[in-house]
């Protein structure tokens, strides 16, 4: 039976790097749910739909094809109608459309499946918001990671800056305490541990020092 491992927590904590770079060791594949709603968030910034309950919503979802495939390393891609959206979704404007599109039942229904499909068929370490509580209930294993504000706004600072974006880091600040407070007060599936989860705050960590903390955890519960 495939084992499942969910990962929770806030933007920036570091999830999907450290997901993916464990999932790797473990020869698991690694689901990164967050770039589904961002692709959802893509798909209604380009058509101007607003991230609110509405038949625009709804017909959007029913005109677009959001799917995961997997390259030869295991590596995921994210498909938006068959476009490869796996770059195009990784900036500060679409985190926080992902933060708003997220809130949306029609939105969260419509992903719901597809996170439990490829969980039901593969040994996966999937990250996201809800995970522990919504997507995957019965997970093996459930962990909530986090880190101080501050600390997360820095590692996306670095990271943007290296990919040579011109940010600037009380904007992306800004960005994190906004989605933080976004994702734990929304009325669907907000931001919280799991009763079962194991807290981890990576807080001062290096990617490397999470990444063994996490890998060890994983292995002692498993």
């Amino acid at each position: 039976m495939p084992v499942a491992i969910a990962i929770d927590g806030p933007a920036g904590a570091g999830k999907s790097t450290i997901a993916k770079t464990a999932a790797k060791e473990l020869n698991f594949i690694y689901v990164d749910t967050g770039a589904l709603y961002r692709t959802v968030g893509l798909a209604a910034t380009r058509k101007g739909v607003e991230a609110i309950p509405s038949k625009e919503v709804d017909e959007l979802l029913k005109n677009i094809r959001v799917e995961l495939t997997f390259n030869d390393e295991n590596q995921q891609v994210v498909l938006l109608d068959g476009e490869d959206v796996s770059e195009l979704i990784r900036t500060p404007e679409a985190s926080m459309m992902a933060s708003a599109i997220s809130a949306v039942p029609a939105v969260r229904e419509y992903l719901l499946d597809l996170q439990r499909n490829i969980a039901k068929r593969n040994n996966v370490i999937m990250d996201g918001r809800d995970i522990g509580t919504v997507v995957l209930p019965d997970a093996k294993i459930k962990i909530f990671l986090y880190a101080e504000p501050e600390d997360r706004a820095k590692r996306r600072y670095d990271e943007l800056i290296a990919k040579g974006m011109d940010v600037n880091y009380e904007d992306i600040l800004k960005d994190v305490k906004q989605r933080d407070y976004n994702d734990s007060h929304r009325d669907i599936a907000p931001l919280k541990p799991a009763k079962d989860s194991i807290m981890v705050n990576t807080t001062g960590n290096t990617l490397e020092q999470s990444v063994q903390l996490l890998i060890k955890i994983m292995k002692e519960n498993m």
